[in-house]
């Protein structure tokens, strides 16, 4: 089973730096997960950092109540039932996301079938992460308690 921590971390936008969430896998940060899989297409376009180029989203998504990390995605890019997980670097969501299909179940928070908004890469290699449902929220509340 995979492990999920969300950190409330000050990082720095286009606008300045400000709280964003950012998903960290078995300990490693999602982005850096990503720009492993994203490089050879970003090489093969001749633009290495568009790999992993993506910045964490607003920390109100992890506030109590908030439901965007639980399979009611506040921000969506297809429409088809993805979430949004990591945004653009300019610092909306929307601009230049990573998505994932979010399924949670009774014991299992599944996040499959990664996709970024812009580059029809094949990001099948990333993923998928099967996590403890418990865990997964103890994981949420924990950030949106910090």
């Amino acid at each position: 089973m995979d492990v999920i921590a969300f950190r409330v971390e000050e990082e720095e936008v286009a606008d300045g730096s400000c709280p964003v969430v950012n998903v960290y896998v078995n300990g490693t940060n999602l982005r850096d997960l990503a720009r492993v899989i994203e490089l050879p297409f970003a090489e093969a376009e001749g633009d290495s950092d568009l790999a992993g180029d993506y910045a964490g989203l607003s920390s109100e998504l992890v506030r109590p109540g908030a439901r965007h990390f639980i399979g009611h995605p506040a921000v969506t890019w297809f429409g088809d039932g993805d979430t949004i997980v990591l945004g653009c670097t300019c610092g909306e969501a929307e601009c230049w996301p990573l998505t994932a299909r979010v399924q949670v179940g009774d014991v299992t928070v599944s996040w499959t079938d990664f996709r970024t908004g812009h580059r029809p890469w094949d990001l099948s290699r990333l993923g998928p992460f099967t996590f403890n449902r418990e865990q997964y929220e103890q994981a949420l509340m924990a950030a949106a308690s910090s």
